[in-house]
């Protein structure tokens, strides 16, 4: 399948950055097409260098960013919206092709994005302040007001979405943004927004994109005119990136891994079940931060359940997501494969017995599930980051909840039941950010405040309510007819 207009062909980021123009790199990245091992494109590599000429120009180019109107700022964000919404199949075969994903998988990231667009549309348009009580002779409110620059750090998984739910919001709060996106997949996480803001008329230099290496990301922390960074990937590097904003000061959102539980009782409807489970560990591979990394299921229906879904995996094909009609796509790279299929080994050696898939053909890994899975084996602990359905049983709700909270991180939580007081009585008792129940662990819509606690993030949140006070900070201002005579 190959894109229908000239969007790829011309490829305007070839060998560029994107500073509100294209400009010219001196150092170049190949983006690597996971299912073919091929190049794919070819865009700008960014330095420190790089990194502080931009943030020096977005801090300049903010300030009469947040000074236009209110309406004409949402009229961006429309526009935007209407690019993306006119080129949606040929950006939809992009991400999938550059991320390794099916092509409904590469579809919903621009049906998200596009929302996204809207809903910044609409923050635009919002209240930005309150007044507060006080004398009767003096006016006093609080305001929200942008930080200023707000640095954007985005991963491979879903590039596109998960930089654009930090960009949208940073920028229709009067922000300038510097987006560094993941160097696998920056056509996704980065350049097609650049297009889509170009197209819609935002002004020079309050978007900008960076890819780049470590140097990079450290210098967007160490930059003094960011006032922010927002960062989504692994919690190793999220350690690393709180650390350098913790001594800058500076303000940071860390959304980080997961190993979130599935709890399924003996009342479920095996079935659908067996469907939430398939879709919450295997959806794009299994490379989800709240992907149903373990599968808790009560003791006297995980045999039929376990039954279930090696039905699922021995018949859910898998190879180019873009091209052919599969359900899942390659892994990201070589160096991922190996991880999983390593866990796996380990797994197995401990204890796991392999009930279906555990096979590796370069970066594809067929859809796995383990049973007989315990505390101590490195599948129970470890954010896999594959096709891997992990069983582990339980007897009580006592117990179901003891597992589930035997983790360092604290994403998500699901639990399935006909008794909707007994499901939410165990979810109450997890402890995660976000708890689903009767649905699987990977839920977003877009307007929810996005977050986890552990080591999953800094109890941050993203998107929805949590936008305003993620990206501004309060400012409170008084107001009198004259100065007050101080008996001093």
């Amino acid at each position: 399948m190959t894109v229908t207009n000239s969007i790829l062909d011309s490829s305007p980021w070839k060998g560029k950055l994107f500073n509100g123009d294209w400009i010219d790199s001196q150092k170049k990245n190949d983006v690597i097409e996971p299912a073919t091992q091929a190049v794919f494109t070819t865009t700008g590599l960014a330095g420190a260098d790089e990194i502080y000429a931009a943030a020096k120009s977005a801090k300049f180019a903010q300030k009469s960013w947040a000074a236009t109107h209110a309406r004409d700022r949402a009229v961006i964000f429309l526009k935007a919206a209407d690019y993306l919404q006119a080129n949606f199949d040929d950006f939809a075969i992009i991400i999938a092709r550059e991320t390794g994903g099916i092509l409904p998988k590469g579809q919903h990231e621009v049906r998200e994005s596009i929302v996204l667009c809207q809903l910044a549309a609409a923050m635009c348009m919002q209240p930005t302040g309150l007044t507060l009580p006080s004398t009767p002779d003096k006016l006093s409110f609080a305001r929200r007001k942008p930080l200023g620059v707000v640095g954007v750090i985005s991963p491979f998984n879903f590039p596109m979405f998960l930089s654009l739910r930090s960009v949208a919001p940073a920028l229709a709060a009067g922000n300038a943004t510097i987006a560094k996106p993941d160097l696998r997949t920056s056509i996704s996480g980065a350049y097609i927004m650049a297009m889509a803001f170009e197209a819609a008329g935002l002004p020079k230099g309050v978007y900008q994109v960076m890819p780049g290496g470590a140097d990079a990301g450290e210098a967007l922390c160490n930059a003094p005119e960011v006032g922010m960074v927002a960062f989504t990937g692994s919690t190793a590097v999220g350690r690393k990136v709180g650390e350098a904003c913790g001594r800058n000061l500076k303000k940071v959102s860390l959304e980080l891994g997961g190993k979130s539980s599935l709890i399924i009782l003996e009342d479920a409807d095996l079935d659908l079940a067996a469907k939430n489970v398939a879709f919450g560990a295997y959806f794009h591979q299994g490379q989800i931060c709240m992907a149903s990394g373990r599968v808790l299921v009560h003791e006297k229906v995980a045999k039929a359940l376990t039954e279930k879904m090696v039905e699922k995996a021995n018949h859910l094909p898998v190879g180019d997501g873009a091209g052919g009609q599969v359900a899942l796509g390659p892994l990201i790279n070589e160096q991922q494969a190996a991880k999983v299929d390593g866990i796996i080994s380990d797994s197995v050696k401990a204890g796991a017995k392999l009930e279906a898939g555990g096979k590796r053909d370069g970066v594809f890994y067929s859809p796995t599930v383990l049973s007989n899975v315990k505390p101590g084996m490195r599948c129970f602990h470890e954010e896999i980051f594959g096709p891997v359905v992990n069983i582990i049983t339980f007897s009580t709700d006592e117990e179901a909840v003891a597992l589930a909270n035997d983790t360092e991180y604290g994403l998500a939580g699901a639990v399935i039941s006909t008794n909707i007081s007994r499901a939410r009585k165990i979810g109450e008792q997890l402890n995660v950010g976000l708890l689903h129940i009767n649905d699987q662990t990977v839920v977003d819509e877009c307007v929810n405040p996005f977050g986890g606690c552990g080591i999953s993030g800094n109890d941050s949140n993203v998107c929805g309510p949590a936008d305003w006070e993620l990206y501004t900070h309060w400012q409170w201002v008084t107001i009198k007819d004259e100065p007050p005579a101080y008996p001093f």
